[in-house]
């Protein structure tokens, strides 16, 4: 039986990204950050565009990009999330508190 292949100086089990434990203690700032941007992209708009309190279905984000969105904090946060994530938590502001609130409770 195979081995999965491993970088050297790991043992195959860390995790890569973000999703390390320097994510398990991304501050609020920093997800909100990220969150913005990653948005942004989605929408082919520049982060600066997005305001933090702006509702995330006026500005565009559609269902496909909403459980895209899903996906990308499941992979750069290590947590998991539920499909309906950005519709429970409709702006930025309140994805990063859910986000930030997830990531203390470890």
């Amino acid at each position: 039986m195979a081995t999965p292949a491993t970088t050297p100086g790991t043992t195959g089990t860390e995790t890569t990204g973000a999703a390390s434990a320097g994510a398990a203690s991304a501050g609020a700032e920093a997800i909100r950050t990220w969150l913005t941007e990653r948005v942004a992209y989605f929408l082919d708009v520049r982060p600066q565009d997005i305001a933090a309190d702006d509702l995330l279905v006026e500005i565009g984000l559609d269902s496909v990009y909403a459980l895209t969105l899903c996906g990308d904090v499941e992979d750069e946060f290590g947590i998991l999330v539920e499909a309906t994530l950005a519709w429970d938590h409709p702006t930025i502001d309140a994805l990063t508190a859910h986000i930030h609130s997830e990531l203390a409770a470890r």
